[in-house]
């Protein structure tokens, strides 16, 4: 995994991408619970949430690390 990246000059951290994208990811992947009425048997949704980012953070740079190295 390359853990900077050269973004139209700026000198980026890869981790700063992959956070980005997985927090677009979790909140589509919330709002399609939110309509589908699946908080309601989640305990606490704001640690589901929370936790949903940090597993998508993690898969993405595992497949970074696997597909981009």
């Amino acid at each position: 995994m390359k853990y900077e990246l050269d973004l139209f000059g700026v000198i980026v951290p890869s981790l700063l991408l992959w956070s980005v994208a997985a927090y677009f990811l979790a909140r589509i992947i919330s709002k399609l619970m939110k309509h589908a009425d699946l908080y309601r048997r989640i305990w606490h949704p704001a640690l589901f949430d929370f936790a949903l980012f940090i597993c998508l953070v993690a898969g993405f740079v595992f497949a970074s690390t696997e597909f981009f190295s």
